[in-house]
């Protein structure tokens, strides 16, 4: 089935340059093309997002953590010392 979408005055001109130019066969052709792209880009977006999580879930269940308080607070005392020496 058919559709119909309006991409503006600008992807417009992109679109007839990259036929113009024998980069793509027709607008269909490109419009597919950059699909493909932005589908794969989403599926590589959802496995990082999962990588993340995984990463997230290995970190909590590791047992070890350190408040934030106190990591600043030796963050500081640190730095303090190197710019008073």
């Amino acid at each position: 089935m058919p559709s119909s979408y309006a991409v503006g005055d600008h992807f417009e001109q992109f679109i007839s340059q990259q036929v113009e130019t024998g980069r793509y066969a027709s607008a269909s052709e490109l419009v597919r093309e950059a699909l493909r792209l932005l589908e794969t880009r989403e599926r590589l977006r959802e496995i990082e997002i999962e990588e993340y999580r995984e990463k997230i879930r290995a970190g909590m269940q590791s047992g070890s953590s350190i408040p934030a308080d106190e990591v600043f607070n030796r963050l500081e005392a640190k730095y303090q010392t190197i710019y008073i020496s």
